[in-house]
């Protein structure tokens, strides 16, 4: 029989303390609020103020009852605030006393500005912690049934941002050294230049015919996904009416989720291929 019984508390001898003053950055995870970590509901348990990214799942937020919650999200192509007025209002609430907590969906520190959060914080005398969260391009992957590394597969595996400060495609990326030394590549707020991006992969030795993931709002209810290939990407995206947010990956290991899709399996479906990489024998196999 299931236990019903409320979790126990979590004993504040045994939890970091959030002092007034401090900001914590924190990651909310890439959607599910199960796969935010107990530090971060320790955080949220003790906040004043808890100022949130477009990402985080507004359910996360009712863990913070006693808290203020401030919306700081901003998304590529919509009205946001500007970087430095986030950071400087976090200089602000530390100095006022408040106990704060820094929400930003995946983990702050990958493609998420929280190391320049944490740096204005600590330039102006403010206290910090870090607590990492899961980041989309793990995480959202592993929902999606895509393993970021497999031992048949690769031995690399290179996250990169599909826009810079501009909103444009990176300049400083060597599109020709990441197609040689990556076997798997995982690319964040890539869908707005997919064009770019799969050409220029393409001009770097990528074959046309790569696998391809396109998964949209991943680990959330809305969470889909979209199988191609690398030259047919951007027309299979635009056929398919996907929209941001999405990570979007690039490599062979995007064929194991024909035998690992764990909720399409778990509605019932059988495994497309138990054999997607052509291995010829059993998994557990050396």
């Amino acid at each position: 029989m299931r236990d019903s019984s409320p979790l126990p508390p979590m004993s504040t001898g045994d939890w970091p303390v959030m002092k007034p003053g401090w900001v914590w950055l924190c990651g909310a995870g890439p959607g599910d609020p199960g796969l935010l970590t107990l530090h971060a509901l320790n955080a949220l348990r003790q906040a004043d103020k808890v100022i949130y990214d477009a990402l985080v799942d507004p359910s996360i937020l009712a863990w913070a009852p006693q808290a203020e919650h401030v919306y700081a999200g901003k998304r590529g192509g919509k009205p946001s605030a500007l970087q430095r007025d986030i950071s400087l209002q976090l200089v602000e609430m530390a100095r006022a006393g408040y106990r704060v907590l820094r929400l930003k969906g995946g983990d702050p520190f990958v493609f998420g500005r929280g190391g320049e959060e944490a740096q204005t914080l600590v330039q102006h005398g403010i206290p910090i912690r870090i607590v990492p969260g899961i980041s989309a391009g793990i995480g959202g992957l592993a929902y999606a049934g895509i393993p970021v590394t497999h031992r048949d597969v690769n031995q690399s595996v290179t996250f990169v941002t599909g826009h810079d400060q501009s909103g444009q495609t990176p300049g400083t990326l060597d599109w020709q050294a990441i197609s040689r030394g990556s076997q798997v590549i995982v690319i964040y707020m890539g869908m707005k230049h997919i064009r770019q991006i799969a050409q220029a992969l393409i001009a770097a030795g990528r074959a046309p015919d790569e696998p391809v993931s396109v998964v949209t709002s991943a680990t959330t209810p809305d969470q889909s996904v979209l199988e191609t290939s690398l030259a047919a990407c951007e027309d299979d995206i635009t056929a398919a009416g996907l929209e941001p947010p999405a990570i979007i990956c690039v490599g062979r290991s995007v064929l194991m989720r024909q035998v690992l899709d764990w909720q399409a399996m778990a509605q019932g479906a059988a495994p497309r291929d138990l054999d997607p990489l052509g291995r010829g024998r059993p998994a557990e196999s050396a």
